[in-house]
Parts: structure tokens; sequence; C-alpha cells
């Protein structure tokens, strides 16, 4: 039985931390038309990240400030993600997200310095994670209609860490072992 109802709210200790195993191996596809109960598990997550952006409620529940909150960081062996942010051009990426695929990438990369964070790791990470410069993705949304988008800068990387959740890929799996500042050739810093 799920607990993530309409009226639940999530805190850190609901979320899944590095080491549990549902957060290193691929989830399972949504079966749809989406479920009640995922819809509902959606915007629990939806308004996690809400709420830990607000510094009255982050504070009144301990949250850490999120971006984006994929289902197996919550114990869901689900492949969904939301997302809720603004870009640096103002624009808000308010994203349910279900079955996604990356149908293509740029060739350029780009890291986000001075390091990618997590809500399931608890310790500062040092060192830069590649992501594709630009990407285009489908998915399905809360009302089970495909969506196909084109994200770039700090929306692409965004999506691909939490498309990464749902592969079983944690943002320190792609920074280099030997050199953790060391990136390709054909990659950048996104500021």
């Amino acid at each position: 039985m799920n607990k993530f109802k309409k009226d639940y709210i999530i805190t850190m200790d609901d979320i899944v931390r590095e080491g549990h195993e549902i957060l290193h191996r691929p989830v399972k596809e949504v079966e749809l038309p989406l479920s009640e109960e995922d819809k509902e598990t959606l915007m629990c997550m939806m308004t996690f990240l809400k709420n830990s952006q607000d510094p009255v409620l982050s504070k009144k529940y301990k949250l850490r400030g999120g971006v984006g909150l994929s289902a197996n960081q919550i114990g869901l062996d689900k492949r969904m993600f939301v997302t809720y942010f603004t870009d640096d051009k103002d624009k808000l990426h308010e994203y349910y997200v279900i079955n996604p695929k990356i149908i293509s990438h740029s060739v350029t990369m780009v890291y986000l310095p001075p390091a990618e964070g997590c809500l399931s790791v608890d310790r500062e990470v040092q060192g830069f994670t590649p992501r594709y410069e630009r990407i285009k993705v489908k998915f399905y949304n809360l009302d089970g209609e495909e969506v196909i988008l084109k994200l770039k800068g700090y929306a692409a990387i965004v999506f691909q860490h939490e498309y990464d959740h749902l592969e079983g890929i944690m943002f320190y799996d792609r920074i280099n072992k030997e050199n953790p500042f060391q990136v390709p050739e054909n990659c950048r810093s996104l500021y």
C-alpha cells in the first residue's frame, strides 16, 4: 500500500540514501493510463520540491532544497520523476515525467560548477559531472499525454540527473575517477 496520498507531506525521512539497492538499478516502466495512486504520488513529490524551495516550509519540515525528485528516491520501483525550478531565462520547468526517453542529444557537453548535488547523497562530492548541453526528450505527463521537449543548459542537466536515477546511475558515477575535475574535450562549464 502506497503511503504517498494527496495530503501526505514528504520529508527527508522519506528520501532513500545512497547505498540503497533501489538507487543502483534501473526501475520499471509505469503502466499507462496512470493510476490514481501514481498521480497522487507524483503530486506529493512535486509538493516536496515546492516545500523544499520555500524558506518557511523548508525550515518547518527540515528539508534540503531540491529541483528534481525521482520515484526511486522515495523507495518506489517506478520510472517517473518531477522537476520544479526556474532557469536563467526565468522560465519555470514544472514537469511530471513518466517513462522518459532521451531521443537525441548534442555532441557538446556542459557541467555544473562547483558540482552537482543530490537529495539522496548526504555528503559533499567533489568533481564535475559531464552532461549533454542540449537534449530532446519524450515522456508522458500526469494526464497521460505524450510530451516532446527540447531542453538546454541547466534544464538539460536537471533532466539528465533525474533520468540517470531511473537508470540506476548516481551523478558521481559520471565523475572522472582518476581526476574528478577533468572533463571530456567537448565539455565546458555551464556558468
